[in-house]
């Protein structure tokens, strides 16, 4: 029985909210759906991916905990890669050059303000996601 219906949210630990908002909502152009407070003040915030997925965004404590937390990469299907790849140029964001990934598809690769890694990912028609079988990874 599968008992998960999609991915719901990864959330990320911000350094810089102000910068992370900046990063992900001007730059990439997600709507910040509402933010977390406590004691009047904004220590997170939602944002609207499409769908029923989101980005979660927390302000990075200093227990040792927090510190320790980390996610490989978020994974963000985009509209048109050589698109996204260019507007992120533009906006100074560095960007790898993009290139077909052993499951077929377009990826490039970038980092938010906190480091966190994020592929950029367009689906082709001989994309595994869609015709499955196995792959053989070349990393």
């Amino acid at each position: 029985m599968q008992i998960v219906k999609q991915l719901a949210h990864v959330c990320v630990l911000a350094d810089d909210l102000a910068q992370t908002e900046h990063f992900y909502c001007t730059v990439l152009g997600l709507k910040k759906s509402f933010n977390f407070t406590r004691n009047g003040l904004v220590f997170g915030f939602y944002l609207d991916t499409g769908g029923r997925t989101w980005i979660e965004v927390f302000q990075r404590n200093q227990s040792t905990e927090a510190s320790m937390v980390r996610i490989d990469h978020l994974c963000l299907e985009v509209h048109d890669i050589d698109a996204a790849v260019q507007h992120l140029r533009a906006h100074g964001v560095e960007v790898t050059d993009q290139k077909i990934g052993v499951d077929e598809t377009w990826q490039a690769w970038t980092r938010d303000p906190n480091g966190t890694r994020i592929e950029l990912f367009a689906y082709t028609a001989k994309s595994a996601q869609f015709l499955g079988g196995d792959r053989e990874a070349n990393w």
